[in-house]
């Protein structure tokens, strides 16, 4: 059984590393370098790069693979619906894994749909804003906030070179990028708030993996407003969220003769 992976994320390759305990033949792809180092030193196959619906198409016929396992991060929208397409059009099976949701119900949180929408809310309002965003989507909020008067925009990012060359192309001043890697402690999260004066923080739901639930509650123990933005809505079809079920699955699909 030869399995093609979307991975990239820590559960992801929890993921990997166990199929390949299990006697598939599996080959992962993600989309930085960084990530693939992990996943290469667990042993697995793994290949780096930005792949449509095209490319994956080609590469599912080329090396012969059976099913789609998308283990990419809850917010990669497009990965997802690259992965889904090829599946569709090599005809074989396509499941997906994905981290569990965490519901937040509080008068300081503001759920909103799209990047676009959290950008536009935090428009509306004044003081220190810390982005928790990542670095792909920092375009929509500096177009909308940096040119506005009595608004800070605070950017924590992983710290890597095209991170910081992206702050430097938006016009973002270094004082406000936070350039770390996570994921970070409730207390570290509130330490971060009260150095930066923070008044408004902007998350994605990214699970407990993302460790989403220490910002939060960490923003909300100090009076912080948290605009959460929601997942992608995407009709995966097959989903499992443990390791377990989506090995069980697949050994189920290889007895059925693929």
């Amino acid at each position: 059984m030869k399995i093609l992976q979307l991975a990239g994320t820590s559960d992801a390759r929890q993921l990997a590393i166990g199929l390949k305990r299990q006697g598939f033949d599996v080959l992962t792809t993600v989309v930085t370098s960084n990530a693939a180092i992990e996943l290469e030193a667990s042993g697995l196959q793994v290949l780096v790069g930005r792949l449509t619906d095209s490319d994956l198409f080609q590469l599912i016929k080329e090396r012969k693979i059976n099913i789609v396992v998308d283990a990419s991060h809850p917010y990669a929208e497009e990965a997802s619906k690259n992965a889904i397409k090829a599946a569709e059009m090599a005809e074989i099976p396509y499941i997906r894994f994905e981290r569990p949701s965490l519901q937040f119900e509080n008068e300081l949180i503001i759920k909103v749909d799209s990047y676009v929408e959290a950008a536009e809310l935090a428009a509306k309002k004044q003081g220190n804003i810390m982005l928790t965003t990542g670095s792909k989507t920092l375009q929509t909020f500096t177009d909308k906030l940096l040119s506005l008067p009595n608004i800070r925009v605070i950017a924590r990012m992983l710290p890597r070179k095209d991170n910081m060359e992206k702050c430097e192309g938006l016009g973002l001043p270094q004082k406000n990028i936070i350039a770390i890697q996570g994921p970070f402690t409730k207390d570290f999260n509130k330490a971060l708030f009260k150095q930066f004066d923070v008044t408004l923080m902007i998350t994605k739901e990214s699970g407990k993996e993302g460790a989403v639930d220490e910002k939060v509650e960490a923003a909300s123990e100090l009076g912080i407003e948290t605009i959460l933005i929601k997942r992608p809505r995407i009709q995966y079809g097959i989903t499992y969220s443990t390791v377990e079920d989506v090995i069980n699955h697949i050994k189920g699909v290889e007895n059925n003769g693929i």
